[in-house]
C-alpha cells in the first residue's frame, strides 16, 4: 500500500490549509485473460481481490481510467465489482509480435478519492493461421547444382506467438527436394528447399512444389504457397549483405520521402548471377504501409507518417537476390524517436457544479486528470488555475489533481465562476491545452428583505372608497428564487383603539397597501402601521418599515354659525341707536368649520337686507357696520340674511337672519304697541289679549273675572317699562293657562325676559297664541325662526316684531 501525504500552503485571502492528507493507493491487482473474449464476459471480481466494498461503488464513483486517447477495453459491474470485457480484445493489434502483452488500467474511487492499478495479461489464442509472404515463389536453379545445395525460402508469418506461432513445414513429396527450416544470425527463422536428387534440365525444366506451414494451436491452422523451380544452368554464389543487422533511429514528425537507410550486398558471380536486387521480407502490415525500398540500390523510404505513440519501434527483414535466384537476407531495425507534438489531455472526472455559498473552505469541488502521450520530459505536465479565483488546484495522486474552495464564497457577489485550467508540460517548446470548466454558487437564505426606504409616507383623502389604494411599499432580497422571494404583511397593533386590520390591507405580492374603510379627517388625522417584508427562505428573515398615513381634508362639513346662537324657535334682536354713524359696529356673527385648511377660510356675505345700503359686513371678520348715517326715514325694523361660505371646492355655506332695531330705548315701544293694534286682523295680539285676561281673572273672584273680562276686551292695553318704560304686569307671569269645565289647559305660553349690555329691558318676548286647539301641558308650542322671517316681511306692522329681542317657544 502507497500513501502519500501533502501538505498545502493556500496564498489566497490569507487562509491556510494544512497537512491536506491524500488517499492512498492500494496495491495493484492483476488478472490474465485470453484474447477475443466476447463483451461482458468476466475478467475478475475487484471488490473481492481489492478488499471493498460493493454497495459503496455507485457513491464513490468508481470507475475504469485509461490513459490519453487509449480505449476503453474493459468495463467495472457497479452491481457486482466484476471487471468485464467492453471491447473487442485482440493481442495482435495491441502489441504485435511482443512476447508478453498487458493491458493496463487504473481504478479509480473517490470520497476518499483512491487509485488503483490493474494489469490484464492478454493471453494468445491461435486465431491466426500461417501466411506466406507470398502466393508462390519462384526459384531459378542451375542444373549443376551439387546434391545438398539448398536454396532459401522465406517462413510463413503467423500473427500469434509462442506454441500458436509456425511449427513446422511439410513440403509436397517429391524426388528432388527436401525442407529444412534455419534459423539466421539475426534470429529469425526461414526455411531452406534442400537438393536431394541432382537436377537435369533436359529431364524437368519446370518443377512445382507445394510447401505447407503448420502451428503449433488447437486446432492447427496452417498456410501454403506454391514453390515454382526453373532448372538453369549453374549459379554458385549468393548475395552477401555487408552487415547482418541495419539500425536506424528517426524523429516521428520526419516528412515523407526520407531516406531511413540504406542496405547493400555483393554477389561474387558475374553478369546476371552477380546482379543483386532487394526486397522486404519477413515484416508487420504496419510497417509495410509506413516504409518502401529502392529494388536496385536497397534504399529504405519513408512513405507514411509515423507516430512515436502508437510505435516506437519497427522490425524487418530485407532479402537480396541475384540473377539466378540465389538470395540472402539482413534485419533492419528502425526506432522512432519521440518529439513533443502531443498537448497535453485535460479530462474532470468529477465536478460538483453547484456549490453552496456557505461551503466551508478546503471543500473539494473537483477532481482533474491530466495525461501527456509524448514520453520522458515531454510527458510531464504542470497544472494551475487563476489566481483570482477563490479556488486552488491542489496535485494528488499521479496525475491527479484536487479543485477545492479557498475561501467562503458569496453568490450575491458571484453566483458563476468560469475557472480555465491550464495544463503545460515539459517539452522543447512547451505545449499547452486549456480547458474551461463552469462552476454556479447555489444560494442559501443569507439575507434579509431590505426596503428601498427607510421611511413611507401616505396621504389619502377622506370619504375615500374602500378599497383604494393609499400607497405601494417595495422590498428587495438579494437572495434567488424563494430565498429572495417576498411576502408583506401588516404587523398587528391599534389605532386609536381601533386594529390596523380594520383600517389597512396590504397585498402580500406587490406591497401595495390598500384602505379597507372610509377615513374621516375629522376622526383621523393621522397614524402610522408597520408593515413587515419577510422571505421564503428557510429559516425566514425578514425587515419592518414604519408607514405614516395622513388622511387630507375635503370639503364635507358646511359653517357652523355660533352667534347669533341658530336655534330652531328663537332668533335675536340687536338695537342700533338713531344717531350711530357710517362705519359703527353693530353686531357680529361668528362661526367654525370642522373642516381644516383653506376648506375652514370662511367669509361673510349679507345675501338679503330690508335696506341694501344700511349696513355691510367684513369679508372675513363677520363684523357687521352701518354703511352710513342712520336718518329719521330709516325703516325701525332691520332684517339681515348673513351667509357664511367656506374656500373648498365645492364651497358650502349657512345662513342665518339678523334682526336690528333702530332705537335708541325701549321707551318708544309704546308707539310701536299703539301700530300692532290697528292690525285688528294680528292673530298674535288676539292671543296676547285673551292671556292677559286670563291671568287676570285668576286673582279675582269668578265673578269680578267675567266683569273683568268683559271690561278688558273694550280697552286698549297699556305697556309697562321697567325704568322709564312701564311694561303691564299683566305680560309678567311666565305661565298661564284657561281652566274649563273639564280643568285641562287649552293653550300654553312661555314669557323669557333677556336683557343685553347697555339697555334695561332690551330684549323681550310677545305671547302669542299658536292655534285654538288643545295640547296636552307637557308640550310647547314651537314656531321656528323661518316662519317668523315670513311673517316679518309679510307685515312689517305686525305686532310680534315689535319686540327688541323676541323668540318664541
Amino acid at each position: 500500500m502507497e500513501c502519500k501525504i501533502l501538505s498545502v500552503m493556500s496564498l489566497a485571502v490569507g487562509l491556510a490549509f494544512s497537512f491536506l492528507s491524500l488517499h492512498p493507493a492500494y496495491g495493484d491487482v492483476s488478472y490474465s485473460f485470453p484474447e477475443e473474449m466476447k463483451q461482458g464476459s468476466v475478467i475478475g471480481n475487484i471488490a473481492k481481490d481489492l478488499g471493498l466494498e460493493v454497495n459503496r461503488f455507485f457513491a464513490r464513483k468508481a470507475r475504469i481510467a485509461t490513459d490519453g486517447g487509449r480505449k476503453g477495453y474493459c468495463d467495472i459491474n457497479l452491481n457486482t465489482g466484476d471487471l468485464v470485457v467492453a471491447e473487442r480484445i485482440d493481442r495482435e493489434v495491441l502489441c504485435g509480435e511482443k512476447p508478453s502483452c498487458a493491458l493496463k488500467f487504473e481504478f479509480v474511487l473517490e470520497n476518499p478519492l483512491e487509485l488503483h492499478l490493474i494489469t490484464i495479461q492478454i493471453q494468445d489464442i491461435n486465431d491466426n493461421a500461417p501466411i506466406f509472404q507470398k502466393d508462390s515463389i519462384n526459384l531459378d536453379i542451375i542444373e549443376s547444382a551439387e546434391k545438398g545445395a539448398r536454396f532459401r525460402v522465406n517462413a510463413a508469418r503467423d500473427a500469434d506467438i509462442g506454441h500458436n506461432a509456425v511449427q513446422s513445414y511439410t513440403l509436397q513429396r517429391n524426388s528432388h527436394f527436401v525442407f529444412s527450416v534455419q534459423t539466421s544470425t539475426a534470429g529469425s527463422k526461414y526455411g531452406e528447399l534442400v537438393l536431394d536428387k541432382k537436377l537435369d534440365r533436359e529431364e524437368q525444366q519446370d518443377i512445382a512444389l507445394l510447401l505447407t506451414a503448420l502451428d503449433g494451436g488447437t486446432p492447427q491452422r496452417s498456410g501454403t504457397v506454391v514453390i515454382h523451380v526453373k532448372v538453369l544452368d549453374a549459379n554458385d554464389n549468393a548475395p552477401v549483405f555487408s552487415q547482418a543487422v541495419y539500425q536506424a533511429s528517426l524523429p516521428e514528425n520526419s516528412p515523407l520521402n526520407t531516406l531511413v537507410v540504406t542496405v547493400s550486398a555483393t554477389d561474387a558471380d558475374e553478369g546476371v548471377n552477380g546482379e543483386v536486387e532487394y526486397e522486404f521480407g519477413l515484416m508487420s502490415d504496419k510497417a509495410r504501409e509506413l516504409f518502401s525500398i529502392n529494388r536496385k540500390t536497397g534504399d529504405i523510404i519513408l512513405t507514411g507518417i509515423l507516430d512515436y505513440e502508437e510505435e516506437s519501434k519497427y522490425d524487418m527483414f530485407v532479402e537480396g537476390r541475384d540473377g539466378n535466384g540465389l538470395s540472402t537476407d539482413t534485419k533492419v531495425i528502425i526506432e522512432i524517436t519521440d518529439i513533443n507534438d502531443n498537448a497535453p489531455t485535460i479530462h474532470v472526472q468529477s465536478l460538483t457544479s453547484h456549490i453552496p455559498e456557505n461551503a466551508s473552505p478546503g471543500t473539494e469541488v473537483g477532481i482533474i486528470n491530466v495525461q501527456d502521450r509524448d514520453s520522458e520530459n515531454n510527458r510531464r505536465v504542470r497544472c494551475s488555475i487563476p489566481e483570482n479565483v477563490p479556488f486552488l488546484l491542489v496535485p494528488s495522486i499521479k496525475n491527479y489533481y484536487s479543485l477545492m474552495t479557498v475561501v467562503e464564497l458569496d453568490r450575491e457577489l458571484v453566483s458563476d465562476y468560469n475557472i480555465t485550467i491550464t495544463a503545460t508540460d515539459e517539452g522543447s517548446p512547451p505545449l499547452s491545452s486549456f480547458k474551461t470548466i463552469q462552476l454556479s454558487v447555489s444560494d442559501v437564505n443569507d439575507n434579509p428583505p431590505v426596503f428601498e426606504e427607510q421611511f413611507y409616507s401616505a396621504y389619502l383623502t377622506e370619504n375615500n372608497k374602500p378599497g383604494s389604494s393609499v400607497c405601494s411599499v417595495t422590498a428587495r432580497d438579494l437572495d434567488w428564487r424563494q430565498n429572495g422571494t417576498v411576502i408583506y404583511s401588516l404587523l398587528p397593533g391599534d389605532v386609536n383603539g381601533v386594529s390596523v386590520s380594520s383600517l389597512l390591507s396590504v397585498n402580500g405580492d406587490t406591497g401595495v397597501i390598500h384602505a379597507v374603510r372610509s377615513f374621516d379627517y375629522e376622526q383621523f388625522r393621522s397614524f402610522k402601521v408597520h408593515v413587515q417584508a419577510r422571505d421564503n427562505g428557510s429559516p425566514p428573515l425578514s425587515s419592518n418599515v414604519t408607514v405614516s398615513v395622513s388622511i387630507t381634508d375635503f370639503n364635507d362639513n358646511s359653517p357652523q354659525i355660533l352667534y347669533p346662537a341658530p336655534e330652531k324657535n328663537s332668533f335675536m334682536t340687536e338695537l342700533v341707536p338713531k344717531g350711530a354713524n357710517a362705519g359703527s359696529l353693530v353686531s357680529k356673527v361668528i362661526a367654525v368649520d370642522a373642516d381644516s385648511g383653506q376648506n375652514a377660510w370662511l367669509s361673510y356675505h349679507i345675501v338679503k337686507s330690508t335696506d341694501p345700503g344700511l349696513f355691510t359686513i367684513g369679508l372675513h371678520s363677520g363684523e357687521i357696520r352701518t354703511r352710513r348715517d342712520i336718518s329719521e326715514s330709516d325703516n325701525m325694523k332691520q332684517n339681515l340674511i348673513v351667509a357664511v361660505k367656506d374656500n373648498g371646492q365645492p364651497s358650502l355655506s349657512a345662513t342665518c337672519a339678523m334682526f336690528l332695531l333702530i332705537s335708541d330705548n325701549l321707551a318708544e315701544v309704546p308707539e310701536l304697541k299703539d301700530l300692532s293694534s290697528d292690525e285688528s286682523n294680528s292673530k298674535l295680539t288676539f292671543y296676547l289679549i285673551i292671556a292677559l285676561v286670563s291671568v287676570s281673572t285668576f286673582f279675582l273672584t269668578f265673578i269680578i273675572v267675567i266683569v273683568a273680562v268683559r271690561f278688558c276686551c273694550r280697552r286698549k292695553p297699556r305697556l309697562l317699562f321697567d325704568g322709564a318704560v312701564a311694561i303691564p304686569s299683566a305680560y309678567l307671569p311666565s305661565n298661564y293657562a284657561e281652566v274649563n269645565g273639564s280643568g285641562t289647559l287649552r293653550s300654553t305660553y312661555n314669557y323669557d325676559t333677556y336683557l343685553t349690555t347697555g339697555s334695561h329691558t332690551s330684549d323681550f318676548k310677545f305671547v302669542s297664541s299658536y292655534n285654538d286647539n288643545t295640547f296636552p301641558t307637557d308640550q310647547t308650542l314651537k314656531k321656528t325662526p323661518t316662519d317668523f322671517a315670513e311673517d316679518f316681511h309679510a307685515s312689517d306692522d305686525s305686532p310680534e316684531f315689535y319686540s327688541l329681542g323676541l323668540r318664541f317657544s
